[in-house]
């Protein structure tokens, strides 16, 4: 089973996120779960979602406190206590921020992998969104589900004009990783 964590702000589409994700991992047959964990509700507070995806049902049912990736949304949350928490040895960090995954990594200490995901979404959505672009880097990153999987899940929310800019925002995104890069760390994850 991998477990995964995604922190980020109200508004921000994390919850979407996860669900996203589960709902690509159904696409492809396996079983997912998601949920979410809020303080206050309201834009712009800390709000974190947990994924599991597994090849056989699910029944753990607690937040994921030891995820094998993580998802950060926001890069401020990256000084916030506990983000950073429990992840994996040979786990993935995947942050949102224009700034390159060199400059993350020696700032914070730990190997992250960086992308401009709102730029992006404002680019070609015209909307402050990260969430499609982070996903699709994530799941280039680890080949953990194709990236069909996740336009699949858009295309059960989302039609026309949305659903086509999202996938190119996918293809974009996907574009600007190195494929397969933590796709050892999947496969590590889910033995």
């Amino acid at each position: 089973m991998i477990e995964v964590r995604i922190h980020g702000r109200g508004g921000q589409g994390n919850v979407v996120a996860a669900y996203l994700l589960a709902t690509a991992a159904f696409e492809e047959g396996r079983y997912g779960q998601a949920f979410p964990a809020f303080g206050a509700e309201r834009r712009g507070a800390p709000v974190t979602a947990f994924v599991r995806i597994a090849d056989t049902p699910i029944r753990r049912r607690c937040e994921v406190r030891q995820p094998a990736f993580l998802i950060i949304q926001d890069e401020a949350l990256l000084h916030v206590q506990g983000v950073l928490s429990g992840l994996q040895p040979g786990g993935g960090i995947l942050v949102n921020s224009n700034k390159s995954s060199e400059a993350l990594s020696d700032t914070h200490g730990q190997a992250m992998q960086s992308l401009p995901a709102t730029s992006l979404a404002m680019e070609i959505l015209g909307r402050p969104v990260p969430n499609t672009a982070l996903l699709a880097a994530f799941l280039t990153l680890t080949e953990l589900l194709q990236r069909q999987a996740l336009v699949k899940a858009l295309a059960e929310r989302f039609q026309g004009k949305v659903l086509e800019d999202n996938t190119t925002l996918i293809e974009r995104a996907a574009a600007l990783v190195n494929p397969a890069a933590w796709k050892e760390g999947a496969h590590a994850a889910s033995a």
